[in-house]
């Protein structure tokens, strides 16, 4: 399980292991993690880009690509500098003792120094998975560029990435993550591939932002149809395939948790686009194609958390009530509400995350197919841990990101003016258009 898989880091890096039980690489697992990364980063780039880029309008498709294009090669440049050492760095980490150590990693291995070309994780090269885990902080970042789309000055993004990807997501993976020592590890929660880590985190974050940043000129009253959904239905087919390497992968390793986190992640895809369809179908008595691909999306970030310990069933309910939920949260709630979350990252991602990870709590028991709870640990107790780990997400999130744009609005203006979201950011911020016709 993920939970072993990544105290074992901590063990080598504290000098337990003995020569003997040193891991030794496998060719097998190290041949599906490579694939893994690939799909990952597909997952951003092309796929969260043109699911992304579909849904804005035509005069500002090649903004949105271009953030998820340059959020990609920044946090890749960070995750290099610091990023990955401040998140599974283990020096100081001890379980059960919380320190500073316990919410973010040192810098012992920044720029990779002391991480040898042959070291290992589990038995995979670290240098393999370093680069699979730089693929889920750049999606991370990405997700958020959906709630601030065709309103937010690029240079101000771009310090929001910076900053942001350093004061919240790294420190939240590494006490989701590090291991033994981690805040939320060290509390119990389960956590596979980053209901909490990805999904809350970015989604409460999108909708600091877009309530930081106002809404779109003439946003409810005008119509602000995708100019493109072909786009987005090839971006969320993209998001699909790419999310087996996502869940899958998290297992790190060629083994029967990524048979099985494969088999979860495809179930519960097909439950919630069914579900989303379906509740659209009876409230507007039409089906649509955006909903089926939005319902798809949202069953990918509710199973996320719990591919690694539910089973066939859980991912069914699982999938299903995202479906349903998030559909109303993407349009009711927003509706009621009236923040101008441009493309639904809250509603999807924050909302998804949020049901995905307290049901992982009920549908890793055993009894109910999963792969079982830890010794000691009930279903209510467990949905506890989850729940808590949900509110700590929340409040983590959401603080930490008001005080970034608030302090990042003091140096650059964060949108742009109205004449110029008018004329459309694709030409008043890159000089290009997406279409000459």
């Amino acid at each position: 399980m993920k939970r072993w898989l990544y105290g074992l880091p901590a063990l080598l890096a504290a000098g337990v292991a003995s020569a003997q039980d040193a891991p030794t690489l496998n060719s097998g697992d190290t041949a599906w993690m490579l694939t893994a990364t690939a799909l990952v980063l597909f997952m951003t780039i092309p796929g969260l880009a043109l699911f992304y880029g579909g849904l804005v309008r035509a005069k500002n498709v090649l903004s949105v690509l271009m953030q998820c294009f340059a959020v990609t090669a920044l946090v890749t440049v960070l995750w290099v500098l610091y990023g990955y050492s401040m998140t599974f760095s283990t020096a100081g980490m001890e379980g059960g003792t919380v320190n500073l150590n316990s919410i973010i990693g040192g810098f012992d291995k920044a720029l990779f120094v002391g991480v040898a070309r042959d070291a290992l994780i589990a038995a995979i090269p670290e240098s393999v998975f370093a680069t699979f885990q730089a693929t889920f902080a750049i999606i991370t970042v990405a997700l958020i560029v959906g709630s601030i789309a065709e309103r937010m000055r690029f240079s101000a993004l771009l310090i929001f990435s910076m900053l942001w990807v350093t004061v919240v997501y790294f420190p939240m993976a590494h006490m989701v993550w590090s291991g033994d020592g981690g805040l939320l590890w060290d509390w119990g929660i389960l956590d596979f591939a980053g209901g909490t880590v990805v999904h809350i985190n970015a989604g409460i974050a999108a909708l600091v932002a877009c309530l930081v940043l106002g809404k779109r000129k003439g946003f409810p009253t005008t119509a602000m149809p995708p100019h493109n959904l072909t786009y987005t239905v090839i971006g969320a087919s993209m998001l699909w395939v790419g999310w087996f390497g996502f869940n899958a992968g998290s297992a790190v390793a060629a083994n029967e948790g990524a048979g099985m986190a494969m088999l979860v992640t495809q179930v519960a895809t097909a439950a919630a686009a069914l579900g989303w369809m379906l509740i659209e179908w009876f409230v507007h008595k039409k089906p649509s194609v955006l909903g089926i691909a939005s319902g798809a999306v949202a069953g990918l970030v509710a199973i996320t958390p719990a591919s690694g310990s539910c089973g066939p069933g859980g991912a069914l309910v699982i999938g299903f009530s995202a479906g349903v939920l998030c559909y109303f949260a993407a349009t009711k709630l927003k509706r009621a509400l009236g923040y101008d979350d441009s493309l639904d990252v809250f509603g999807v991602h924050a909302v998804g995350g949020i049901i995905g990870a307290i049901l992982t709590g009920v549908f890793a028991d055993a009894s109910l197919g999963g792969s079982g709870l830890a010794e000691g640990m009930t279903i209510l107790s467990q949905v506890w841990v989850q729940t808590k780990s949900v509110l700590f997400t929340i409040v983590y999130s959401g603080v930490l990101t008001y005080v970034i744009l608030k302090l990042i609005a003091l140096v650059v203006p964060l949108r742009v003016s109205a004449d110029e979201e008018t004329e459309g950011l694709d030409l008043v911020l890159h000089d290009e258009r997406g279409y000459n016709l």
